[in-house]
């Protein structure tokens, strides 16, 4: 080589390459978001971002739990914090992850979209020169005289038949037939792909529109649907307060069937809860319209903008408290929550307006019995001997300073136990009707009746229908992209009779089946046409059409 030739590809030389640039930058940041890969990957990573949301209480869902976290884990838990843990869903980073998978998607299905509108209106493509190169191809000769001329004719008649698109190209002694289906096989994976971008908008719309209310209502009591007619209330980022529609409900009634065995047959099940129905009167307050209605598991009341959901249900003893003097200080229903299957139910009785405030830990047993131990326990969930046993506490309770207790605990901390355990003064004990004294001079207490409460959420999530809509279009678009092939089938004409062949997107195991059958079709085995003749396209040249 001339050595003018050899200094001008001196390997010495430092290749420099050109700068790409701000633009060239952000292109290929572009191109990596938006491919699928990339898209799968931010999919893997939101479903492993929403784990610790299963794991650790949410504010949102659960603000008690976080509280009672805090509470276990004074290291630990300030830590979690920092890291947005106990507000998973609408951390900044969980947020990042969904705004990045839901650019991923557009940007990965928006251009396939349009570049598959543009294919459908396209004719199918020309017939290759060497149809031999395919998968699947057969050549067909006719002896004594030559094919007829309504060939190509017919050809195109059956492909349609058979849901293709065709093009016949050329005249009757040379032309072809290009036909091609299958389109819906895109289609259906470009809709599934469309309805994950519905779903995640009408996730995203319908969390931040949505809200969720709870109450605790006893027999004879009412609530109105307004803010401050709920124990709790968590809203969505979007919720405006006029998004609750006025009305009321009260609590008629609460049944509950227990399974009993009269038979000591299946002792086992004795005590299973079988139904749970809660009467209400409802109260529409734009029209005054009243209507009953009976809420029951998994069969919630709809109400404008909401549903109310039974959740939970317990018993709440009516008490009445008097000071020494005979005064009421004390007098209401209080829901007692449930301990374990038998009802063995926990309630707090904080009493203020006296000089020396005093609170009582009390539990409730709907048919008591005792254990070996001594202590008292329910044998039966219905209230057949019902019972109330009471510890004492006298100090103060902590209300004072304006923090917002939990009205089912009781902090002792600064309180002297007066009654029950080690104070040295027996637990008070009361079956129904009763009354007994209290200690120090406290005054006494009655257990007047029982009632039972019912536990109500109330929830609206407008995006919950659209999410289930898209989710039937993804199952039906993803069923369409596996069931229809995508395939392509050529006829042409040769002097001595016609070839035909078949090219499939993927594997189709059907493909040599299609073009025999459409052979048959065209050339039946009678007089004067020869034998067919078969041949197919290595594995190599498959891959390489394709």
């Amino acid at each position: 080589m001339p050595s003018s030739q050899q200094s001008r590809f001196d390997p010495s030389e430092e290749i420099i390459s050109p700068a790409i640039g701000l633009k060239g930058w952000l292109r290929w940041i572009w191109r990596q978001l938006t491919s699928m890969r990339t898209a799968l990957i931010l999919l893997l990573l939101l479903a492993a971002a929403a784990v610790p949301g299963s794991v650790f209480p949410q504010r949102s869902a659960d603000p008690n739990g976080v509280t009672a976290y805090f509470k276990a884990n004074p290291v630990l838990a300030p830590a979690l914090d920092a890291i947005q843990l106990f507000d998973v869903y609408t951390s900044a980073w969980f947020s990042a992850i969904y705004i990045l998978l839901f650019a991923s998607l557009i940007g990965c299905v928006v251009p396939r979209t349009a570049a598959h509108a543009r294919a459908l209106r396209l004719p199918p493509v020309e017939t290759p020169r060497n149809l031999k190169r395919m998968p699947a191809y057969l050549a067909v000769e006719w002896s004594g005289k030559k094919s007829p001329d309504a060939l190509l004719g017919k050809a195109q008649k059956l492909l349609k038949k058979q849901g293709y698109r065709t093009l016949l190209a050329g005249d009757s002694a040379t032309g072809s037939v290009s036909a091609e289906r299958g389109y819906l096989r895109e289609t259906g994976n470009l809709v599934f792909h469309l309805s994950l971008i519905g779903v995640l908008i009408a996730v995203g719309v319908g969390g931040g529109l949505s809200y969720s209310g709870q109450r605790v209502l006893v027999e004879g009591e009412s609530f109105v649907n307004n803010l401050a007619g709920y124990d709790s209330f968590s809203p969505g980022t979007f919720f405006k307060e006029d998004q609750l529609v006025p009305y009321s409900v009260r609590l008629d009634k609460f049944e509950v069937d227990f399974y009993r065995d009269e038979t000591l047959k299946n002792k086992a099940n004795t005590g299973t809860p079988t139904d749970f129905r809660a009467f209400v009167s409802t109260t529409l307050g734009a029209t005054g319209e009243q209507a009953k209605a009976k809420i029951r598991v998994n069969e919630p009341l709809a109400m404008p903008n909401g549903n109310i959901y039974l959740t939970g249900n317990g018993y709440a003893p009516s008490i009445t408290i008097r000071d020494a003097a005979g005064q009421v200080v004390y007098s209401g229903s209080t829901p007692y929550l449930p301990q374990d299957a038998n009802y063995t139910s926990l309630g707090v009785i904080k009493v203020t307006d006296v000089p020396k405030q005093y609170g009582i830990i009390s539990f409730f047993y709907p048919t008591v019995g005792t254990l070996e131990s001594g202590a008292l326990t329910s044998l039966y969930p219905d209230p057949a001997l019902p019972m109330l046993s009471m510890n004492v506490y006298e100090g103060d309770l902590g209300i004072n300073g304006g923090e917002p207790k939990n009205v089912f605990a009781l902090d002792i901390k600064n309180m002297k136990q007066v009654a029950g355990g080690k104070s040295g003064v027996k637990g008070l004990r009361l079956q129904l009707g009763e009354t007994v004294k209290l200690p120090n001079d406290l005054g006494t207490v009655t257990f007047d009746g029982l009632k039972r409460f019912s536990s109500l959420d109330v929830s609206h999530n407008p995006g919950g229908i659209w999410v289930l809509i898209f989710a039937l279009l993804a199952l039906a678009g993803v069923t369409t992209s596996l069931l229809v092939p995508r395939r392509r089938v050529w006829v042409r004409r040769t002097e001595t009779g016609f070839e035909l062949a078949a090219l499939a997107r993927g594997d189709d195991p059907v493909l040599e089946k299609v073009v025999a059958d459409l052979a048959a079709e065209l050339a039946p085995n009678k007089k004067g046409s020869k034998k067919v003749a078969k041949t197919a396209a290595s594995p190599k040249q498959k891959v390489a059409d394709e």
